[in-house]
């Protein structure tokens, strides 16, 4: 936090890689505040074209003199030291910070900074609070994780001093924030690469509530997620949950058809309202009752609420229906974690169709070696598995594990090196009144676009 006061000396930042989900709505912020903004990005996509909307000059690819001027640098998580611009940067003396820092320095210009924890949910929860607000005519700044489609994209920039974001407890980048509202969606033992053990997670979650100076509105029946509050004393903590002790609790939870669920919020005790959601799954109950109890601290009508809730239909890749081919629907997720993947396969079980196949693409070595039988679990709900080979991202395979060994303890289980052999398959596979599921932290929407294109092209 040492650089919080660079924004008030600068005027002119470069963005190595601009174009990620996590940079653009950050430098639209800044660019709305009055920064004149360069960026760089090695691929073509939507938000790149939203930045250019702007009028913000972007590079394709990246160069030493892309960052010629520029009197401050922010680049993503996944630029790496050698990286041209970077390099560049800190040889010229020019201050660069990573991503997450710049949020931090951002949000601390809003006087009601509303951040979204948690291993699970943060960007559906994020989007569903942004809507709420919103339609309410709240007018809040938003970082999303997702687009949303209310609002055509990930970010938006608003009026009021508001801004709601999700906080990424990943190497502890969520204590760059110094939030007004904090939400703690859950504590799952999730990026053991970096924390070791689930105790180490709650920890940084304890320290990132030490940082919340107004509310902290916690999930009450997830135990790691009530340790880290023990002893917090420098915020209120109000609770939600399905436990009746919880200040706000989920009650009367009724499936309806598709498994969109329905339930009366309770607050200490007493009905406020109804809801009926638009997305799957009891995992989604919860994030829908977190984002309720942040519009209700702010003001929020709980009629209103509940009608923003059942018009939220979902973010981009979580539980994303892609089309119907004949008979046989496809749908993309986001979920990589086995907690993520048993919510969101119970939801599609739920939803009547025939059979399930799970397409999933194991992400990053270490999670699939340290979380094996999870994922085993987890995966057997499906009807049908479908693996790729585990994504690397930024590891290197010191664990001696592979897709074929996940493969081996799922009964039926079948994998493949690459997309097009798991699309050719899926296509000759999958019968009318299935679902195909796509699953995974990393590139496998682009297999699920392969099955759908696949499907148009033989005319389904």
């Amino acid at each position: 936090m040492e650089n919080n006061d660079i924004l008030s000396r600068v005027k002119k930042i470069h963005f190595i890689g601009i174009g990620g989900s996590g940079m653009c709505p950050i430098a639209e912020i800044l660019h709305h505040k009055g920064y004149q903004l360069t960026g760089s990005d090695n691929a073509e996509s939507d938000t790149l074209a939203r930045i250019r909307g702007y009028g913000i000059p972007v590079f394709m690819g990246q160069k030493a003199e892309n960052v010629n001027g520029a009197e401050l640098v922010v680049y993503s998580a996944a630029i790496k030291d050698d990286n041209p611009e970077l390099f560049a940067a800190r040889e010229k003396g020019i201050p660069n910070v990573e991503r997450s820092v710049m949020l931090g320095m951002v949000t601390r210009h809003f006087p009601n900074t509303i951040a979204v924890a948690g291993t699970h949910g943060k960007t559906t929860t994020t989007a569903m609070t942004t809507q709420i607000l919103l339609e309410a005519g709240l007018d809040p700044s938003a970082i999303i994780g997702g687009k949303l489609p209310l609002i055509g994209g990930n970010g938006r920039v608003g009026k009021s001093d508001t801004i709601v974001c999700e906080a990424c407890e990943f190497v502890d980048t969520f204590l760059q924030l110094s939030p007004t509202v904090s939400v703690i969606l859950n504590i799952d033992n999730d990026h053991l690469d970096y924390f070791g053990t689930v105790e180490n997670t709650i920890r940084s979650f304890h320290q990132f509530c030490k940082q919340t100076s107004g509310t902290i509105i916690v999930n009450g029946d997830n135990a790691n997620a009530m340790k880290a509050v023990e002893g917090i004393t420098n915020a209120r903590i109000l609770t939600y949950g399905f436990a009746p002790s919880n200040d706000y609790c989920a009650s009367d939870i009724q499936p309806a058809l598709r498994a969109r669920e329905k339930f009366t919020v309770l607050k200490s005790g007493r009905k406020v309202t109804d809801v009926s959601l638009s997305v799957p799954g009891k995992h989604n109950i919860y994030n829908a009752l977190a984002a309720f109890a942040v519009s209700d601290l702010m003001g929020v009508d709980a009629s209103q609420a509940a009608k923003s809730l059942h018009a939220f239909t979902g973010v981009h890749r979580r539980f994303e229906l892609l089309g119907e081919f004949g008979g046989v629907t496809v749908a993309d997720d986001f979920a990589h974690h086995p907690t993520e993947i048993t919510a969101t396969l119970t939801a599609a079980k739920e939803m009547g169709f025939e059979r399930v196949w799970a397409v999933f693409q194991p992400h990053t070595y270490s999670r699939t070696y340290l979380l094996f039988n999870d994922f085993v679990k987890a995966l057997k709900i499906a009807d049908r598995v479908v693996l790729s080979e585990i994504l690397a991202v930024r590891e290197k395979n010191t664990y001696s594990i592979y897709a074929k060994d996940l493969a081996e303890k799922i009964p039926g289980c079948v994998w493949f090196k690459t997309f097009d052999e798991i699309s050719d398959y899926m296509i000759k596979n999958a019968q009318d009144g299935d679902l195909i599921l796509t699953l995974g932290g990393g590139d496998v929407y682009k297999c699920a676009h392969m099955i759908v294109d696949k499907y148009k092209k033989a005319g389904k």
